[in-house]
């Protein structure tokens, strides 16, 4: 989503490389608080710096929820004590459908945002970013569909094993916040807060999802996808937060890009602050939207 748009439509039209680099060329209004002056790039604006750094957050984290789990199928595979192989299978296992699933979502969403920040001309054809969206949108559809995956997560994965895996991984979620707490300063104080209440309400769902599977299978299913996405953004929420105390690290080291890093610590906030702030909707969905969804006799609909 941040990279060089490819394959230049017909027609003598200009292409930005990136969404980012549109928003600090493109000049439209003044800044809320401005008091007068020249208008200014879009980047300004708040709510374009709402969308920018939603894509980039979740770009971020899903990426690094695929490359802990591939990291866990290579250990699956690879490691030399068999318990340890059973065990990060089990891991692998547990976080495949949420990978697909979570990912492919997030992928559509900032596709649609991309056109957004770009308004009426993203819509077009002259961007490339109308191409990027219809592309996008199979994801969800093809190698199982979304729902076919959190039904998956719900019915196979918690079910196995009564929820076993899906807590151990809980845990080890937890068992990270004594290395933020240890953290200097209070810089990753909101993080760590928000994490953790995110973290609380996942294992809340899980316990749920887990009850309610043995005694109604139809009412855990109609949470399955919300199920999901909270899996996933607690999850994502997660890697983020230890981004963050890596980037943290190496700022006191004086190594490394320090722009980079800072933005890293920035993004990681953000997502604590606006995207894992999400966890109690998708647990409100989860527990309270299942009787509802399935009281309608299909001949209403």
């Amino acid at each position: 989503m941040f990279g060089k748009i490819s394959g230049d439509p017909p027609g003598e039209v200009t292409l930005v490389e990136n969404v980012p680099a549109f928003a600090r060329q493109r000049v439209q209004g003044r800044p809320i608080d401005a008091t007068g002056g020249e208008a200014l790039p879009i980047l300004h604006h708040p709510d374009i710096r709402r969308m920018l750094l939603s894509m980039k957050a979740g770009t971020e984290a899903m990426r690094a929820l695929a490359y802990f789990t591939a990291g866990a199928i290579d250990r699956a595979r690879r490691h030399p004590d068999a318990a340890t192989r059973a065990a990060q299978q089990r891991l692998a296992d547990l976080l495949i459908p949420v990978v697909k699933a979570w990912s492919t979502d997030l992928g559509c969403e900032a596709a649609s945002l991309a056109i957004q920040v770009h308004g009426g001309v993203g819509f077009i054809e002259d961007t490339g970013l109308a191409q990027l969206y219809r592309d996008a949108r199979i994801a969800p559809i093809y190698e199982g569909t979304n729902g076919i995956q959190a039904n998956d997560l719900v019915g196979r994965k918690l079910a196995r094993d009564n929820g076993a895996a899906a807590r151990d991984f809980i845990a080890g979620i937890r068992a990270s916040d004594r290395d933020l707490a240890a953290a200097p300063g209070s810089e990753l104080a909101p993080i760590r807060a928000s994490l953790a209440e995110a973290t609380a309400t996942l294992a809340r769902c899980t316990d749920w999802m887990v009850e309610t599977h043995g005694a109604n299978p139809a009412l855990a299913l109609a949470g399955a996808t919300p199920f999901l996405r909270l899996f996933g953004t607690v999850a994502g929420g997660w890697l983020m937060a230890m981004a963050a105390l890596a980037a943290l690290r190496r700022l006191s080291e004086r190594s490394g890009d320090e722009g980079f890093l800072k933005a890293k610590l920035a993004t990681a906030r953000f997502y604590a602050d606006n995207i894992l702030a999400e966890a109690d909707g998708l647990a409100a969905q989860i527990t309270r939207g299942g009787e509802s969804l399935l009281a309608l006799p299909a001949e209403l609909f």
